[in-house]
């Protein structure tokens, strides 16, 4: 399903023999006849399409109200941790933002997660990972830093981050309908690898031969780099570092690779994406 079924996009996949469908998550008499007659959808907002966690929350509320009169067997949710149930709003170490967030495009997400259960909706919850497509479409990639050398910049300290490919994200979601009814009503959480800042700067300087370093800065420094979502970035990496047993402990690698047998690790991703990564 697609706003723009004229997209280059779209029209890739409709080549490849997908049935391609008009509908937008913003206008629920869409949703009605593009659900019809389908099995069950795999759900998915884009936060940074708008950076407003209120539409994401109201898009959700719009997919999960359109399943009921389709009758889908079973709907995959997209989401991910409201953070706010590890840290209140009043809570001093971190930022609240938008006068009731702790990472907006978490937050969103996770309270929508009730709108499915009170709808009775037969819903998988899916909690995904960083994607490693980050590096090359959303401005995660090495920069260049005032000493001239190439670095990859989060507030991680000695923390690990849970990353995937996007492709095997779908993949899972796949696995998970052809498993009929196991996964419905439970939460699910994948990850295609859990590495350090360095180790991931390691990997990059191993695939694009050359020197990558990884630069540690606090999460204050990060919120202040200016870029839009540049706050809830810094919150988010804040929540991955400071709740880490947490964050990392629950996606687990080893039901994503049953899910998925050709799941990716960053290595392997690199040596299929490394030319897409753009360098300073």
């Amino acid at each position: 399903m697609t706003r723009k079924v004229d997209s280059d996009k779209a029209k890739a996949l409709a080549a490849a023999g997908a049935e391609v469908v008009a509908a937008d998550m913003d206008e629920p008499t869409s949703l009605d006849p593009a659900f019809a007659g389908a099995y069950g959808a795999f759900c998915v907002t884009n936060f940074w399409e708008h950076l407003s966690p209120e539409r994401e929350f109201v898009q959700a509320g719009n997919m999960a109200r359109a399943t009921k009169p389709a009758g889908l067997k079973h709907v995959i949710w997209s989401t991910l941790e409201d953070t706010r149930k590890w840290m209140s709003l009043d809570d001093d170490r971190m930022p609240t933002l938008m006068g009731k967030y702790k990472v907006p495009h978490f937050d969103a997400k996770g309270e929508a997660d009730q709108l499915f259960r009170d709808l009775g909706v037969p819903t998988t919850f899916l909690l995904t990972a960083f994607y490693w497509e980050n590096l090359i479409y959303f401005g995660a990639g090495p920069q260049r830093g005032p000493d001239g050398q190439l670095a990859l910049t989060y507030p991680l300290d000695d923390k690990k981050l849970p990353g995937i490919a996007a492709e095997d994200i779908g993949k899972c979601a796949y696995a998970i309908f052809r498993s009929g009814r196991e996964f419905i009503g439970k939460t699910v959480a994948i990850a295609g690898e859990h590495l350090t800042g360095p180790e991931m700067a390691a990997a990059l300087s191993r695939a694009l031969g050359r020197q990558i370093k990884f630069n540690n800065v606090p999460p204050e420094v990060y919120r202040g780099f200016g870029f839009p979502g540049a706050d809830d970035l810094g919150n988010m990496f804040q929540f991955k570092r400071d709740f880490n047993e947490y964050f990392v402990g629950v996606r687990d690698i080893e039901l994503a690779r049953r899910l998925d047998p050709e799941l990716q690790t960053f290595e392997q991703w690199l040596g299929r994406h490394k030319d897409e990564i753009p360098l300073p």
